[in-house]
């Protein structure tokens, strides 16, 4: 599709989104707006660097990464079983090289979307899905993270033999991914997070991310 017809098409479905708990679409960002203030920085270690640009016409979330791990993090709560489908659309401009990611020496990754739950009243009973972006060829279809195995779960949506400079669009059932993992449906969603994070092998990368939302299909 092209790139401004896609813009059109995108932005006439965000339109009709609602806050409402039976929204057919729920938007999360489509970068439009002027700012990020509706988004929280978390630092792990060093401070990727985000920021709003246009790309081929659009306003688009930039972040770029040098040794650093931090990510923007929205708050969330909906019911999630009613809008199960998290969409968004990414690109990177370069690859790290191949890394052992279930290695905590190779946890980094040129882009990441994730989505955080509550499973309990304690704090330490959040869990996390990332959909990331593997520098492998050929990676595992899901692991443990490597800093948190029993509270983050990796899935690769993108792997090395994708294409630099290039949209991808993409679509996962979250409701139904999260959970296969947890073994149960007893999980209410928190928060939204995107990380680019080069970190642990001190390399860098530049990632774009736009138009994320939820929708019922």
């Amino acid at each position: 599709m092209h790139q401004q017809t896609y813009r059109i098409y995108i932005t006439s479905l965000l339109l009709t989104c609602s806050l409402a708990t039976d929204a057919k679409t729920l938007l999360i960002d489509d970068f439009s707006t002027p700012d990020l203030s509706l988004w929280q920085t978390k630092e792990f270690k060093g401070k990727t660097q985000y920021q709003l640009i246009s790309l081929d016409g659009n306003s688009v979330l930039q972040a770029h990464s040098v040794a650093a791990a931090s990510g923007l993090y929205k708050e969330l709560r909906f019911d999630l079983s009613k809008t199960p489908y998290l969409n968004w659309r990414w690109r990177i401009e370069n690859k790290l090289g191949t890394l052992n990611e279930m290695e905590k020496s190779g946890d980094d990754y040129a882009a990441r979307i994730y989505v955080v739950v509550s499973t309990g009243f304690f704090f330490w009973q959040t869990k996390a899905l990332n959909y990331a972006w593997s520098s492998q060829n050929n990676p595992q279809a899901s692991w443990p993270n490597a800093f948190a195995p029993n509270n983050a779960f990796m899935i690769p949506i993108r792997t090395k033999r994708d294409q630099v400079a290039t949209w991808y669009v993409e679509k996962r059932n979250v409701y139904d991914e999260l959970g296969q993992w947890l073994g149960n449906n007893k999980f209410s969603i928190t928060g939204l997070a995107i990380m680019t994070d080069t970190d642990n092998s001190k390399g860098q990368a530049t990632a774009y991310y736009d138009d994320i939302y939820f929708s019922s299909e």
